[in-house]
């Protein structure tokens, strides 16, 4: 493969370190040749700036050190030396972990004191013995140890978590591992903390998410896990997971019916509610979307079947006509049928909640939850993507329920804050009730 591929690149960033070689090279890859040759230190990273075709070798990476913008510049860090977490035995762990499994301190490898250790930089120059540093040169099926700081014991093993625990399966929805930075270095923010983003990402609202402390987590079906970050110029940003290496259990077919919201339904009607035939979610016509199915190889988005990959209320799909996006009519697991077009001739019954408003609209109690340009809209106790101040706390009674389309502040008719940053807020696709013909 391409020797870049063992780097995490992060473009307009410099970084100060101590120390460092100068080269002059045509490109990134000879730069990176030039990372691997490095004879001076450990090299952990380099940085490339275009204009001087100036590489620089580098000892510390982004964990390391301090970082600072500058438009010219590439930083590429070695990915091993970024993951916390050891692959197997732990042989090519290059983390930072420096105390044992009971939190002694490690001696450093180029130390003779406490200990004189048999396992030194000197002898063993491939094995990473900077520091004091947790390591397993010797293949230990124990996992990396080091030297310890108490004359008492000469070596202890480090409680290092297995990469398997540290890596996403599918979007990463069910990471629960203890990476708390961002793929650019930034330190996450912690989820109960409204500085210096206020968000509604919060354990009250999202119980069974997993935001504990400042961990990287998936909770609203992104393409992989996020943080909010610690700076307050960047709102949010990817963190960078490393993708499992075993496939993900099997659960069985899935269901071919509708319990809860139907986010594990898995059968075969590709027709919405109203009798439209759903798009194929592998085209991007007549409808543009990114629920694309190679980047959600979880979803179930097969076909042109109806699914619920984002969480709705039941499942969808977007149609082939000039109505984006509709609910399917999926028969319920515990026998009660919801109506399916097609499945007889008789008149389907459907109770449908009320879809027109009165007025302004301040009375609406539907369930319409999507904008006239067909934007989803943004719940409303959700501070993401957008910051707000008609929160359900503040407007006890204007039924600010999920992210259905209401009026809370006496605007012209119904309306919700997008969940496409872009677009702050745009009135629903909702119609004014002809009173003389309400049924």
């Amino acid at each position: 493969g391409d020797i870049l591929d063992d780097y995490l690149r992060t473009d307009g960033v410099w970084i100060l370190t101590r120390n460092k070689q100068f080269y002059k090279t045509n490109n990134e890859k000879e730069c990176a040749e030039k990372c691997e040759a490095e004879r001076n230190f450990n090299c952990r990273a380099f940085l490339f700036t275009r204009k001087k075709l100036q590489c620089l070798t580098l000892a510390e990476n982004a964990k390391m050190t301090v970082t600072f913008n500058s438009a010219d510049a590439v930083l590429y860090e070695k990915k091993i030396y970024l993951l916390q977490c050891k692959k197997g035995i732990g042989k090519d762990y290059r983390g930072t972990e420096a105390k044992t499994r009971r939190g002694i301190p490690c001696q450093k490898w180029a130390e003779k004191t406490p200990h004189n250790p048999n396992y030194t930089p000197e002898k063993h120059p491939s094995a990473g013995l900077d520091e004091n540093y947790c390591r397993n040169p010797d293949g230990d099926e124990s996992g990396p140890w080091c030297y310890t700081t108490d004359p008492a014991t000469r070596f202890d093993y480090c409680n290092i978590p297995a990469c398997e625990s540290q890596c996403m399966q599918c979007n990463g929805e069910d990471y629960h591992g203890e990476v708390s930075r961002t793929e650019s270095g930034l330190e996450c923010q912690r989820w109960d903390a409204q500085e210096p983003h206020m968000h509604g990402f919060t354990l009250k609202h999202f119980p069974e998410k997993d935001l504990k402390m400042n961990y990287c987590r998936n909770p609203d079906g992104e393409l992989r896990p996020w943080c909010f970050t610690t700076s307050r110029t960047k709102r949010w940003e990817y963190c960078n997971i490393p993708r499992c290496t075993t496939h993900p259990p099997v659960s069985g077919l899935g269901s071919q019916c509708l319990s809860g919201k139907g986010e594990d339904y898995r059968g075969r009607i590709a027709i919405t509610e109203s009798g439209n035939a759903c798009q194929h979610w592998n085209t991007q016509f007549p409808h543009r979307h990114s629920w694309i199915p190679d980047r959600y190889p979880c979803k179930g988005l097969e076909e042109n079947y109806c699914r619920n990959p984002d969480g709705e209320k039941r499942p969808w799909c977007y149609t082939t006509s000039s109505v984006r996006w509709e609910y399917c009519a999926i028969p319920h697991c515990d026998g009660t049928e919801q109506g399916i077009v097609g499945m007889s001739n008789a008149p389907v019954q459907v109770s449908l909640p009320e879809e027109c408003y009165r007025g302004k609209g301040q009375s609406y109690r539907g369930t319409t939850s999507i904008t006239a340009s067909g934007k989803k809209c943004q719940a409303w106790n959700s501070m993401f993507p957008h910051r707000h101040e008609k929160t359900p706390d503040r407007f006890p009674n204007a039924d600010l329920r999920d992210n259905y389309c209401r009026n809370p502040d006496g605007d012209n008719s119904p309306w919700c804050f997008t969940t496409d940053p872009s677009m702050t807020w745009e009135y629903c696709s909702l119609k004014r009730c002809d009173d003389h013909t309400q049924e």
